[in-house]
């Protein structure tokens, strides 16, 4: 089906408006403290709804509703510690962070580790962010082909181009601003999607609840053979059970909220450490309520089309077509013209917010933790700023390549491979920045072990035949460089003070 001349004349409006606001900004950006920081000044309530846009990604906008749609609600079960992280996020990164006047997250590690460590967490985030960006332009950019029929190398072109310009001209401004706009975007077009299919039920949102129920569509279950298999509360790491599902969501969101840069990013250009703490409850107050809509949604469409048979749909239950499929297929063929485009619009907004945060970001720790801190250090000002601009247009070109690499592969190993090289590179930095913010032990070399041997775990996981879902390789990681860190820590500091006796 192709794409109606209403929904590509709202999409050609929506990717103008957001140019336009990223052209805006670009006068703004006279020095890094702006274009990095947005001159510390924003409130609470932008922050927060740029930080909803970040978590939200075009992935999620397609697999959440695929899950629920052939399945049940166990995925929504890892979000259940949003609120607990957050808590942790209010009360002890953002005084923290704050505290210090820090434009990078991995400042701080220098503070209580030393250069060597801020460099090596500065290198993992740019690395791990390059394999993320390529990864999800490739997933914005299948589901731009699906939607427009566009040519899949074309759609790349077009959505990274599209994101990297804004972006590279309009810094931190221009990112949280249009994730502000995109986040509006997102909510209003899913919105409509839902409320098209109550509209077009014969029983309206009840005969939802009423059919999803006689199928246990909310269960937290896995579907195995055509029906639900109740996830254990156990803690057997064989298999994945709510309360070690649980613990891997910790580990996730405990690590976007202390670690990642472009959550850090915003807590320091927050007017007040209040108004940072303000936009973490107000990206909780939202995110969460999305998140659990995107189930809805899945589910709603499996009522609908149980409703409305497709051979389509059938196929995506059975496991012949991606279930991922699902929410392009109902607003190609089940939307009225403007509806359509404003969800596709929704869509294609909930990948770009992901990646231009995550360019700036980027950009600001390639200047400020490397570039400034060992190559250039006495530079002015307008130096490093164009600096930042080479970077980010330099991470943009990269996305581009690596995202035309992914398109390309005749399967899926050079997905599987980022995936693992993401999780290997990242592997550990949690448990850095928990032994600096909750104990008084480790330096340098106990940190320096306790990534190496969470590296040679990683690479044990990927490779080897391990007693353990692989699910849990973050978690399990991370409180093994913790505990190294801590051990070796107290060891060298005992050694240390009976030397001087």
């Amino acid at each position: 089906m192709k794409l109606h001349w209403l929904d590509g004349a709202l999409l050609l409006a929506y990717f103008g408006g957001i140019a336009a606001l990223g052209l805006f900004f670009a006068k703004k950006n006279q020095d890094t403290e702006e274009y990095f920081l947005g001159g510390r000044g924003f409130s609470g309530w932008v922050i927060g709804l740029s930080m909803v846009g970040t978590a939200i990604s075009s992935i999620t906008f397609l697999s959440m509703p695929a899950d629920s749609f052939k399945t049940y609600w166990l995925r929504f079960l890892p979000y259940a510690f949003v609120p607990i992280a957050a808590l942790f996020a209010i009360v002890f990164f953002i005084p923290l962070f704050r505290a210090q006047r820090i434009t990078s997250a991995y400042e701080y590690l220098e503070t209580r580790f030393g250069p060597s460590i801020r460099t090596y967490g500065a290198a993992t985030y740019i690395v791990a962010q390059l394999l993320r960006i390529s990864l999800v332009l490739y997933l914005v950019a299948l589901l731009l082909h699906r939607l427009t029929g566009l040519d899949q190398t074309l759609c790349i072109v077009i959505a990274g181009a599209f994101v990297g310009l804004y972006t590279v001209v309009g810094g931190i401004d221009a990112v949280i601003w249009t994730d502000v706009i995109q986040t509006v975007v997102l909510a209003s077009g899913s919105l409509l999607c839902l409320a098209v299919i109550i509209y077009k039920l014969p029983g309206g949102l009840s005969q939802i609840f009423e059919v999803a129920n006689a199928h246990s569509k909310f269960a937290l279950a896995s579907l195995v053979d055509g029906k639900p298999l109740p996830m254990s509360w156990g803690l057997n790491l064989g298999e994945k059970t709510i309360p070690l599902m649980v613990m891997m969501s910790a580990t996730f969101f405990l690590t976007e909220y202390a670690t990642a840069q472009h959550f850090v990013q915003r807590y320091c250009a927050a007017r007040s450490t209040r108004e940072a703490r303000k936009a973490m409850l107000v990206q909780v107050a939202i995110a969460m309520p999305i998140w659990l809509f995107y189930m809805f949604l899945g589910t709603a469409l499996f009522v609908f089309f149980h409703v409305f048979p497709a051979t389509e749909a059938s196929e995506m239950l059975n496991g012949t077509r991606r279930a991922e499929g699902i929410v392009p297929f109902f607003v190609l063929n089940h939307l009225p013209p403007g509806i359509a485009g404003l969800v596709i619009a929704a869509a294609l907004a909930a990948g770009m917010s992901s990646l231009d945060s995550s360019i700036n970001a980027v950009a600001t720790v390639a200047v400020v933790d490397i570039y400034k801190r060992h190559w250039a250090k006495d530079r002015e000002d307008r130096h490093y700023l164009r600096v930042a601009w080479v970077v980010a247009a330099a991470a943009s070109v990269l996305m581009l390549i690596g995202a035309s690499l992914l398109l390309h592969a005749e399967s899926t190993t050079l997905q599987d491979t980022s995936i693992k090289l993401t999780s290997l590179v990242g592997g550990g930095i949690l448990g850095v920045f928990l032994l600096g913010f909750f104990t008084r032990v480790g330096d340098t070399r106990a940190v320096w072990c306790g990534i190496l041997c969470t590296l040679g775990f990683t690479l044990w996981t990927m490779f080897g035949s391990v007693p353990f879902d692989s699910y849990y390789t973050a978690t399990i990681g991370n409180l093994l460089m913790f505990a190294i860190g801590a051990i070796l820590g107290t060891v060298l500091k005992k050694l240390q003070k009976s030397a001087t006796f």
